[in-house]
């Protein structure tokens, strides 16, 4: 459960002002279909996270623990200061030609979440707590959290969220995990 929870927490709060919400923004307002944006949203999540997940438990198979360890704890310090950068986001993502709302959306939220943050943050957290189906529904859910709302709508929520504080939550929850896993911290609990 902490799996699920933590990994929920932190994509839903890493996601907001991410390229892929701004671009969940901008598929709204082009087609104002939000049920076919939303579930092009969840499938291309489910796919891109699932994947990231299973190379995170991959790694833990052939690299020793100590290895790990540190890897982890640096990649989740990285992962903070990476919050912290804002994104920037092309036109060009939202823009696939000839295919209906549903396609558009799965094929974009797809590629624009190959290297992201969030993709990179369900790599480590698979690897951190060896519970690929609950990182992965986790991180789904908070990436339908953070999109859903910003489909539904649109350009009404971007001026109302404060999107440096919550980068900086997201940022700060990163960090901790970053320390505590450098410390050893979840060895001493078993997790």
């Amino acid at each position: 459960m902490e799996a699920f929870l933590i990994s929920a927490g932190i994509v839903t709060l890493a996601e907001i002002g991410d390229k892929t919400q701004l671009l969940a923004f901008i598929l709204a307002a082009k087609f104002r279909k939000p049920v076919p944006i939303v579930l092009g949203i969840l499938v291309a999540t489910l796919a891109n996270h699932a994947f990231a997940g299973a190379v995170g438990a991959w790694i833990t198979s052939v690299a020793p623990p100590e290895t790990m360890r540190w890897v982890l704890g640096v990649s989740f310090i990285g992962m903070a200061a990476w919050t912290l950068v804002p994104d920037k986001f092309e036109e060009g993502e939202a823009k696939i030609a000839g295919y209906g709302v549903f396609t558009t959306t799965l094929v974009a939220f797809f590629i624009a979440e190959i290297g992201d943050k969030t993709q990179i943050a369900t790599v480590a957290l698979a690897a951190q707590y060896h519970a690929l189906v609950a990182v992965v529904a986790g991180t789904t859910l908070g990436m339908m959290i953070a999109n859903v709302p910003a489909v539904l709508l649109g350009d009404r929520l971007a001026h109302r969220i404060p999107t440096r504080v919550v980068h900086a939550v997201a940022a700060g929850i990163f960090a901790v995990l970053g320390v505590l896993t450098l410390a050893g911290v979840g060895e001493r609990f078993g997790f």
